[in-house]
């Protein structure tokens, strides 16, 4: 679904790419409201109007998502589909660059080598077009901050595009009206079946998230994480199949060193996944047999997922048996 969005997107023109970012502020959130009176859960409010750095967090991550929405529809609308492919391509080599510069963290030498094969990548491709691939490195970069705000925020996928969309409601709309006082909104005025197109807006952002949360929960994550390069991939083929974008040879050789940059970072960590869990089967051999309920008991361990359209899900990743006793033991073995 978030592959096919660029078909979606040019059939709300004349609106321009401002406008079409309001409505789908003002949408989504009537979408997921609803939604979320349908789950019935609705207690994750109170406690949030209760915790003012939250409440920050969340106004950080929507203005953010807001400008990754607002940049995805322009380019889109404009005729850059491939370049706003590349954007989602090198996203994870962004989100490891922020690692490394805001959370010190550590890089093993096969992501280093990745990170400086999605640098020279883009030296590349602003080489060969003359400038910065602007569109990319904003769409990679602001989503990437929107993953880091939201991982300290701690909301499932639902009650965070609530919030974030509550939060942007007021200015979205005072938007649209100031647009309507203009004469300049296309809502209404150009037909019935466009104002329908614009308040389909809301199902487009929620429906895929709807689904993409149902999987995180059954899906292993390795095989999750490898699923979410169908969307830019989707992405790139309608940029040059179906809107007939150029690809001369000097932007091939840009995506293929992402590309060849995102395959080590998967295979290093397919690799780092197999030997952990080979590492967590040793200590529970070690640590001798459990008491059978106790053996049986499930521990749940959370792992953030970031969707193809910003949106960061808590998924939960059960694990039975002696082995997971023993992680729960391990904070540390846990963690990793």
């Amino acid at each position: 679904m978030w592959g096919l969005v660029p078909l979606f997107w040019p059939l709300l023109k004349p609106a321009g790419a401002l406008e079409i970012l309001a409505q789908r502020m003002v949408w989504s959130l009537a979408v997921v409201a609803l939604a979320l009176l349908v789950v019935r859960r609705g207690r994750w409010v109170r406690e949030l109007l209760a915790d003012p750095r939250k409440l920050g967090l969340i106004t950080a991550a929507a203005t953010v998502i807001s400008v990754n929405w607002g940049v995805y529809i322009w380019s889109v609308n404009t005729g850059r589909v491939v370049e706003a492919s590349l954007g989602y391509f090198i996203n994870p080599l962004v989100t490891i660059a922020m690692g490394v510069l805001l959370l010190k963290e550590r890089l093993r030498p096969v992501q280093w080598a990745a990170v400086g094969t999605g640098l020279a990548a883009v030296l590349v491709l602003a080489i060969a077009a003359g400038r910065p691939p602007w569109i990319s490195l904003i769409l990679a970069c602001s989503f990437a901050t929107y993953g880091l705000v939201k991982k300290k925020v701690n909301l499932g996928g639902l009650e965070s595009l609530a919030a974030e969309t509550a939060v942007l409601f007021l200015p979205a709309l005072g938007f649209l009206l100031w647009l309507g006082s203009r004469g300049d909104t296309t809502f209404g005025t150009e037909g019935a079946g466009h104002a329908v197109l614009l308040a389909v807006t809301g199902l487009v952002t929620a429906v895929p998230l709807v689904f993409f949360g149902a999987a995180a929960i059954r899906v292993p994550l390795s095989t999750l994480g490898l699923l979410q390069y169908l969307a830019p991939t989707f992405q790139f083929l309608l940029g040059i199949l179906y809107f007939k974008e150029a690809m001369p040879p000097e932007r091939w050789a840009g995506f293929g060193l992402v590309w060849l940059a995102l395959i080590a970072l998967t295979w290093d960590a397919l690799h780092t996944a197999r030997k952990n869990k080979a590492e967590a089967v040793r200590l529970a051999a070690a640590a001798g047999p459990l008491p059978e309920p106790v053996a049986q008991l499930p521990v749940p361990v959370p792992v953030p997922i970031q969707s193809a359209d910003g949106v960061v899900v808590e998924a939960v990743e059960a694990v039975t048996g002696a082995a997971a006793v023993e992680a729960a033991r391990d904070g540390d073995r846990a963690t990793s």
